[in-house]
């Protein structure tokens, strides 16, 4: 660190040298990017229905459009091939490929095989997720995830995509984000279904882990080589006050209700107990029979894992907010199903648009943690499947935009990756959210977190400041040296 001038300090950053093979990629989903909802034998998904009900998502915006790259296949596949990305994580549409759940459409499997055809030809490894929160309308009708038999429609879902891809496609995760679909879907209400039932939450968070293990052992018995896993969004939950009980209590009740009610069962074969008498009267210990755990916990290749930020969290309200204002999250509809008095407190970091604090340090951290206490006496490897924010883009006239912030984002986790990679972590890959600027759920367009930006009246792709430096990193597998100005 040297002296940049009166008020400023220089924040020097080395290069730093990745791994040999070490995996560059980007992400998208299909519900945000694909559009052609109802083209081509689709039906309504949970968020084609979401979207349709007032207040829902922002402004009413829905996917019946979004990036249109049903349409733009082969266009944008290209656009990645000029930004050096190795790998594309993408997930294929329950309700195009078994519309309503039933029958294989092969028309929207044609899709599918045309985008990983696409994708070989130009050297970029397919990375299929199977579910990306996009079940079919109708499952829902008939109890959705709160309905044990879904977990096994999937796995009849999860062998039609082997069967049409299997030839081409070694990796395959499961899930993304089933705390997400779970808890946000089925607890809190916020994203599709929108139900508000702790109890259903629960219910939906076995069933879609159980799901999870039985599309493992399908696809293990048809490709015992192949990649397999699932995609966690887990996060780094600090007490407030380390020496203070109930800021410790309150820590862990999220931390187990966020992160180990899905990791335990998939990686130790059990849920936590802890996690088991915070629910006990929502009655998730009814829906685990004989054999589940063992079905859950069948052995994986790799664990995705989504970071975005770290939260602090108190038994107390956060200075100068109401007594007794809301627990974590939304006022009536928190995603956890008994962390009722549990507050988070902002500690003056810096902020994205989401709201979100920007805490690298907490990658490292959990990645150490999940190589420490979960992966590495599992021989799991790890990949960062999911990093990213959104900002309050401004494009100037030919589109472009010299996003910064999100450019300094992306250097600074990867530098927290690189710290846990010398620590001894077994990371193995990372992949920025999002390839492109997309349908962000709750959000609908308001909130950007490509690094490609999408005019989406005209549907221009154009590559932000953050994809032409990313693509460098990528092609060249070494993070550049990078000096910033700071305030002393």
């Amino acid at each position: 660190m040297t002296d940049a001038g009166p008020g400023l300090r220089r924040d020097a950053r080395p290069a730093l040298q990745f791994p040999p093979g070490f995996l560059w990629g980007a992400a998208t989903a299909a519900y945000q990017v694909e559009g052609a909802a109802h083209e081509g034998g689709r039906t309504d998904s949970i968020w084609d229905a979401f979207a349709r009900v007032p207040g829902a998502v922002v402004d009413g915006h829905d996917g019946e459009v979004a990036c249109d790259q049903y349409h733009r296949l082969a266009d944008d596949v290209a656009l990645m091939a000029e930004l050096n990305i190795a790998s594309y994580r993408f997930s294929t549409s329950w309700a195009r490929v078994r519309p309503d759940g039933g029958a294989v459409n092969p028309v929207g499997v044609d899709y599918y095989s045309r985008l990983v055809d696409e994708l070989l030809g130009r050297g970029i490894t397919p990375w299929l997720t199977l579910y990306h929160w996009d079940l079919p309308q109708r499952l829902e009708e008939r109890g959705g995830w709160a309905n044990r038999d879904t977990a096994y429609l999937f796995a009849e879902y999860a062998i039609t995509m082997h069967e049409a891809l299997g030839d081409r496609v070694d990796v395959w995760t499961t899930m993304n984000e089933p705390w997400c679909s779970a808890l946000l879907g089925y607890s809190a209400g916020i994203h599709a279904p929108g139900r508000q039932s702790r109890p259903d939450g629960l219910a939906a968070a076995h069933h879609l882990m159980l799901g999870h293990g039985l599309a493992v052992t399908e696809l293990r018995s048809r490709a015992p080589r192949a990649n397999l896993g699932i995609t966690l969004n887990l996060n780094v939950t600090d007490p407030v006050d380390p020496g203070d009980a109930g800021d410790v209590d309150a820590a862990r009740r999220i931390d187990g209700q966020l992160n180990r009610l899905f990791l335990d069962p998939l990686l130790r074969g059990s849920y936590p107990a802890d996690v088991l008498d915070d629910v006990a009267e929502l009655g998730l210990l009814t829906h685990v029979k004989d054999g589940d755990l063992a079905i859950i916990a069948a052995p994986i290749d790799s664990l995705g894992v989504n970071y975005y930020h770290g939260i602090a969290v108190s038994y107390r309200p956060a200075p100068g907010t109401p007594t007794g204002e809301a627990p974590v999250d939304r006022p009536t509809s928190t995603p956890y199903p008994a962390a009722d008095g549990v507050h988070t407190h902002p500690r003056g970091l810096p902020v994205t648009a989401m709201g979100w604090e920007i805490q690298p340090d907490g990658l490292t951290r959990l990645l150490g943690r999940l190589q420490e206490e979960y992966t590495g006496p599992a021989g799991v490897a790890l990949y960062v499947t999911e990093n990213g924010a959104a900002f309050d883009d401004d494009a100037d006239a030919t589109g472009f935009v010299q996003d910064d912030g999100r450019l300094e984002f992306i250097d600074a986790h990867l530098r927290a990756m690189h710290a846990a990679i010398e620590n001894g972590v077994d990371l193995r890959g990372y992949f920025a959210w999002s390839l492109l600027d997309n349908f962000e759920w709750a959000w609908g367009y308001h909130q950007r977190f490509g690094v490609v930006r999408v005019d989406f009246d005209s549907q221009v792709r154009t590559p932000k400041a953050s994809a032409r430096w990313y693509a460098g990193v990528a092609g060249h597998n070494v993070l550049p040296a990078r000096e910033l100005a700071r305030p002393s």
